[in-house]
């Protein structure tokens, strides 16, 4: 029989954290999923740890060819999954140990629900908390999806969080297309946001994920590129569904978008500085 849930783990060159975002998928309270691992050929021994928990009967590891970067490894290990639910658990972050527990108990109780998501905390390379508890735009429990698609353009940001945070009903997120990787840098919440157009939205107002924040993250270059694909993302999911955003709607979530990216960047240096303090050595008076 199929599992309930299936929990997806797309790597690459994760060896550094690889272990500890697997222990974490395996300590949960729901104990009917499985774990699939898709490792995109990596280099520095992520592939030779996880051999470690190849014997655990939950647990698939299949490798991945080169080419096609994140987006190819997030296909190929979702086509993996066989559960009636889907969670992607990136291979640096990790989940609570009640986070299936919590998200599957809205799925159940209402069959128009079609994800589920939570605040998570962003935590530094050691583990250490940056940011205590963040997401769902002010959201808590049921309410329509096109009511929350609508919320994350005009916030300008992603509400719903990294994949770790979300939990999918598979029919929908089949029946949407699977990942979006129209504008790469949001994949997640284009994907979102289509399967959204399906059924009901939950906010379970509960941290039960952590999103782990890396110096990749503080570029001005980069932070443009995001920018510049969350409008084009607004304008695409506007297209594909008229009447959900007006033209004010996009406006202000362009703006908003605009803005958020230079917060973006400058929390992001204020979180590598702290990353850098806690990295140092204490000095002695």
């Amino acid at each position: 029989m199929s599992p309930t849930v299936s929990v997806v783990v797309p790597s690459y060159n994760s060896a550094a954290f690889i272990a500890e975002t697997m222990d974490s998928i395996l300590a949960q309270t729901f104990t009917d999923f499985e774990v699939i691992v898709s490792d995109h050929s990596s280099t520095d021994g992520t592939w030779e740890i996880l051999q470690g928990y190849a014997s655990d009967p939950r647990v698939r590891l299949v490798r991945n060819d080169p080419g096609g970067g994140a987006p190819a490894n997030w296909k190929r290990v979702s086509a993996e999954a066989s559960g009636e639910y889907l969670k992607l658990v990136c291979g640096d972050d990790l989940i609570a140990p009640a986070s299936l527990e919590r998200q599957v108990a809205p799925m159940v109780a209402d069959p128009s629900v079609v994800l589920v998501a939570s605040p998570r905390k962003l935590i530094d390379a050691r583990g250490n908390i940056l940011v205590a508890g963040r997401g769902l735009g002010g959201f808590s429990g049921t309410a329509p999806g096109a009511a929350a698609a609508r919320r994350t353009v005009l916030l300008g940001t992603n509400i719903f969080g990294e994949p770790g945070c979300v939990l999918f009903r598979r029919s929908a997120f089949d029946a949407a297309g699977g990942w979006d990787d129209g504008d790469p840098f949001v994949i997640d919440q284009a994907t979102y946001c289509n399967v959204l157009m399906l059924g009901r939205f939950h906010a379970v107002d509960e941290v039960l994920a952590s999103f782990r924040i890396s110096d990749q993250q503080w570029s001005v270059d980069l932070a443009k590129q995001q920018s510049d694909q969350v409008v084009s993302f607004h304008h695409r999911l506007a297209r594909n569904n008229p009447g959900l955003l007006s033209r004010t709607d996009l406006v202000r979530g362009d703006t908003m978008a605009r803005g958020m990216a230079v917060a973006r960047r400058l929390t992001y240096l204020w979180l590598g500085r702290k990353m850098a303090a806690s990295a140092s050595p204490g000095q002695e008076s």
